[in-house]
C-alpha cells in the first residue's frame, strides 16, 4: 500500500472512520469503531497513526496498514472524549472530556501521565506551539491555561458567563487565540509575542459570526483566515486583517461540526451531520469534492497534507 502523502479522514456516528483519496474523492479504507461514536480524529505529525476519540476510549490506528484493529486503547476517561491531539513530535497525547478532565498520555506507555480537573466538561482543548501549555474550553463559559511545566492552571478567562465555549483554536505563530461559544460569539485575544508563558490575553476583537451555535473556529496555517462552523448549516471565512466575512460556503445540509485546513491554507475540509464531508477551495468558496459513504452524521475530520521531514 503506498504511503499516502495527504491523509484525509472522517468519522461519525455510524461507528466508522473512513479514509479518502483527498483528490478523487474515494473511500478506500474503512476502519470499525465498534464501541460507540467517533467525537474527534487527529493525525500524529509523522503521518503513521490516527487518534480516534469515542465514549470513553481513544484507540490508535496505524495509517499505511491493512490492519483493521487498533494498535493501542488508551483508557481512563470516563465519557465522551471530545478532544484529542498530538504534541510536535508525536511523543505524548493530550485528550478533554466531558468527564471535566484534561489528560496527558505518553504514546509508548499506554496510561495517563497527567490529569487536570477543570470543573466543567471540557468541549475542547489546543496546545500552544510552545509546547508547554495547553488552551481548554469547558461548558460553563471557562477557557483555561494549562502550563505543563509548572503542572498546573497558570490563567482563567470567561467571556461569557454559562455560555458554553464549544471551540478554541491558537494560531501557529502562537500570537492570537479565538474561542467560540454556544451564542455565535468568537472572542479573540492577542498574545504576548516572544513571552515565555500565555498567562497575559489582551482582548482584540468579539465576532458575532454566526446567530446559532459556533461549533468549530479554526485559524488558517498562514494565519490569515478564521473558519467558524456552524449548526446553521454554513461556515464562514473571516478575513483576520478587520474581522471583514471573506466568504461564506453554503451546501451542507444540517450542523457543520467539524473543518481543518490544509496546510497551504488553499483548501478546508469540513464534516456535516448530513453524513458527508466536503473539500472546499477557500479562494473560490466552491466545494470542489463531496466525500460521500457515511449512513450517519459526520461529526469530525482530520488531515495531515504537509511534507514529513525525512
Amino acid at each position: 500500500m503506498p504511503n499516502p502523502s495527504v491523509v484525509l479522514a472522517t468519522a461519525g456516528y455510524d461507528h466508522t472512520v473512513r479514509f479518502w483519496e483527498a483528490t478523487r474523492g474515494v473511500c478506500y479504507r474503512t476502519l470499525q469503531y465498534a464501541d460507540s461514536q467517533v467525537n474527534k480524529l487527529e493525525i500524529t505529525p509523522d503521518k503513521r497513526y490516527l487518534a480516534a476519540a469515542g465514549n470513553p476510549h481513544i484507540r490508535l490506528f496505524e495509517v499505511n496498514t491493512q490492519n483493521l484493529q487498533p494498535v493501542t486503547s488508551y483508557d481512563g476517561h470516563q465519557g465522551n472524549v471530545t478532544a484529542v491531539g498530538f504534541e510536535r513530535d508525536g511523543r505524548w497525547m493530550y485528550s478533554g472530556s466531558d468527564d471535566g478532565t484534561v489528560k496527558i498520555w505518553d504514546l509508548r506507555a499506554g496510561g495517563y501521565q497527567r490529569e487536570y480537573e477543570s470543573r466543567g466538561a471540557v468541549t475542547c482543548c489546543v496546545l500552544h506551539p510552545n509546547g508547554t501549555e495547553l488552551i481548554s474550553g469547558d461548558q460553563n463559559g471557562n477557557v483555561r491555561v494549562w502550563d505543563l511545566t509548572q503542572n498546573a492552571c497558570s490563567c482563567e478567562l470567561v467571556p461569557e458567563v454559562g455560555t458554553a465555549v464549544r471551540s478554541v483554536s491558537i494560531a501557529g505563530d502562537g500570537s492570537l487565540v479565538v474561542a467560540a461559544n454556544s451564542s455565535g460569539t468568537c472572542y479573540v485575544w492577542k498574545l504576548q509575542r516572544g513571552a515565555k508563558t500565555t498567562a497575559h490575553f489582551e482582548p482584540l476583537h468579539k465576532l458575532q459570526a454566526h446567530n446559532a451555535y459556533v461549533l468549530k473556529c479554526l485559524l488558517s496555517p498562514d494565519c490569515r483566515l478564521l473558519a467558524t462552523t456552524s449548526s446553521d448549516k454554513t461556515v464562514k471565512l473571516w478575513n483576520l486583517d478587520g474581522f471583514k466575512l471573506e466568504r461564506t460556503l453554503e451546501g451542507h445540509q444540517r450542523w457543520v461540526w467539524d473543518c481543518v485546513f490544509s496546510v497551504d491554507a488553499a483548501y478546508l475540509v469540513t464534516a456535516s451531520s448530513d453524513t458527508s464531508a466536503r473539500l472546499w477551495d477557500c479562494a473560490s468558496g466552491e466545494a470542489i469534492r463531496i466525500y460521500s459513504g457515511h449512513h450517519k452524521a459526520a461529526v469530525c475530520c482530520a488531515l495531515n497534507d504537509s511534507a514529513v521531514d525525512a
